[in-house]
């Protein structure tokens, strides 16, 4: 068989592995795994039970550092954390100090970067990418090819919708004056950001809020209300029959 496996890592009992695979010193992987052809595992990582790795996929990668950056890699992160039952497609690449936590499915080419803690029952959508010290409660979706940028808060039950962007620099990376301003996005509680959207830094979508798809966001979007434009305005109030509370017998 064409792979390495380190004599620390600790395999229990029914996980299956495929070809070419490199699972380094110390990983730890569940009862009842599958591990696609090759994966590379690195040192440290923790797999739950019942996990469903594809081929090609990366858990534990260490994050790069350019000269010019302005945030420093951190020499002690953890390492990566998967929850039970989680499915992870192919070609996805899951950083170290990411902290994935049970049921979530994370498709095929998506992107998490080191720091990262995502609760429970999430789907992480097809080439989506979570940058770093980005926190995602539980039960949230977000859409292919969707970017959350660095610094961002979403909490339970949210949606981001296909090719949504969001940034956290209001000063492109010129005139030191953005460290003092540099922050991602908040989702609070069951809000929702719709197709091809735009949100600019540090705004904060309030529980139940909605973007409307094609808006571009530049103030906090109010509580159960709807905006919509560019750049986005007050539209109508979220119909009752939309609202968090009355839907969550359907989650």
């Amino acid at each position: 068989m064409n792979r390495h496996i380190a004599e620390s890592a600790q395999i229990e009992k029914g996980t299956m592995i495929g070809f070419n695979c490199v699972i380094l010193d110390n990983v730890k992987i569940g009862t009842n795994c599958m591990i696609g052809h090759n994966v590379v595992i690195h040192e440290g990582s923790d797999i739950g039970d019942n996990v469903r790795i594809d081929d090609n996929t990366i858990i534990g990668k260490q994050p790069l550092s350019s000269p010019r950056s302005i945030f420093k890699v951190d020499s002690n992160l953890k390492p990566a954390k998967i929850g039970d039952e989680c499915q992870i497609g192919a070609n996805v690449i899951i950083y170290v100090q990411a902290d994935i936590g049970n049921n979530c499915l994370i498709a095929d080419l998506a992107t998490i970067r080191e720091n990262v803690t995502i609760g429970n029952l999430n789907i992480i959508g097809r080439n989506v990418t979570i940058e770093n010290f980005v926190n995602i409660g539980n039960r949230c979706k977000f859409e292919t090819n969707c970017y959350i940028t660095a610094y961002s808060e979403i909490e339970d039950y949210c949606f981001v919708a296909p090719a949504v962007a969001t940034s956290n620099d209001n000063f492109m990376g010129r005139d030191k004056e953005r460290f003092n301003h540099f922050k991602g996005i908040i989702m609070k509680k069951g809000s929702r950001i719709g197709v091809n959207s735009t949100i600019l830094p540090g705004k904060t979508i309030n529980e139940d809020g909605v973007v409307a798809g094609g808006s571009l966001v530049t103030k906090d979007i109010p509580a159960e209300k709807i905006w919509q434009g560019t750049p986005a305005k007050p539209k109508t109030k979220v119909p009752e029959s939309q609202l968090l509370k009355n839907n969550l017998d359907r989650k």
